[in-house]
């Protein structure tokens, strides 16, 4: 089975971190977001890959190709268009064997072979409060999809799509992804794969849907911090450097440096960070970060970044200097 990745968003929400990394390099509980999504679908036996690049990426390139030996294609979208949009520029990758598409900020927990159980396509759904936000369907009393419908503004369903589809027959989807982009069919401005789904249930495709219980979302600061906590919570404990504290559960590199400190819950020090005389707790300290004397909670600290002196919360990009006398 091949997995469609679309990454090629700006991440415009996660800045300053956006500024010069691409969001789906953004490290959680030790690597990269990107990182978590192939892991998972590698072990469940996905061998092929279709990711879609936009900002930033060669990053993203280099990353994938340095860590993973999977086949794997890249395809550039040269304008943000829209979901719908990224997946038709990656129509010459695939054909009518079956795929699964990911959503690149995404982190889930589950079993694939769940969405392929019915033998049709099926959309991975999850009940939330506010379903204004998402993609939406609605179900019949079968279990199959009746409508699908993008943000709506009056809810219809508060069943979300939470960006994991499995497409049983991928020529379907291609055809309807031609159609809305030869008719210009666009939702608020953009191609959406949901339009392309809708017409595909209206020319007779049937879908069912599939529960996604864990679904951890990486596309807010507040959010990134949930998931680094929810994925550190698997961590078995590790042992505290000598003349530090640890409070489980937290991810340390090898390489990173601890001396002094108290670090936890829910922490992150990634490759080649560093803490001294801090007290650091839910928060993610990103490579090569150096924090000193400080008391951090709920602070996201850049690659590179400098943080000496005493603050509570910080949110800060990479190779910035932050100095507190």
């Amino acid at each position: 089975m091949r997995a469609i990745i679309p990454v090629a968003g700006v991440g415009t929400r996660l800045r300053p971190h956006t500024y010069t990394l691409p969001k789906v390099l953004l490290n959680v509980a030790g690597k990269p977001i990107l990182g978590h999504i192939l892991d998972t679908l590698i072990e469940q036996g996905v061998t092929k890959a279709t990711i879609i690049t936009g900002y930033m990426r060669k990053l993203v390139e280099d990353y994938v190709r340095s860590r993973y030996d999977i086949d794997v294609e890249f395809i550039p979208q040269k304008d943000s268009l829209g979901l719908g949009h990224a997946i038709w520029v990656a129509r010459e990758t695939f054909n009518h064997e079956p795929l699964m598409i990911v959503l690149g900020d995404t982190i889930f927990d589950m079993n694939l072979k769940v969405a392929q159980e019915s033998g049709l396509s099926s959309i991975g759904v999850k009940t939330v409060e506010d379903p204004r936000r998402f993609g939406v369907v609605v179900t019949n009393r079968n279990g199959h999809i009746d409508r699908f419908e993008e943000k709506p503004e009056t809810p219809i369903s508060n069943r979300a799509i939470v960006g994991l589809y499995y497409i049983k027959d991928p020529m379907n989807l291609r055809s309807a992804l031609e159609e809305i982009i030869d008719k210009d069919i666009k939702t608020r401005g953009e191609y959406q794969l949901t339009d392309a789904l809708q017409l595909m249930l209206e020319k007779g495709e049937k879908f069912t849907v599939f529960p996604v219980h864990g679904w951890y979302d990486c596309g807010k600061p507040e959010t990134l911090l949930s998931t680094n906590q929810y994925l550190l919570d698997q961590l078995p404990d590790i042992k505290a450097p000598k003349g530090c504290v640890i409070v489980p559960p937290v991810y340390i590199a090898p390489d990173a440096t601890i001396e002094r400190s108290v670090i936890g819950p829910h922490t992150t020090v990634a490759s080649g960070a560093s803490v001294r005389d801090s007290v650091v707790r839910n928060s993610i300290v990103s490579d090569g970060a150096k924090v000193s004397t400080s008391l951090l909670e709920e602070s996201i600290i850049g690659n590179s970044a400098v943080v000496r002196g005493h603050f509570n919360r910080l949110n800060v990009g990479n190779s910035s200097e932050i100095n507190y006398k």
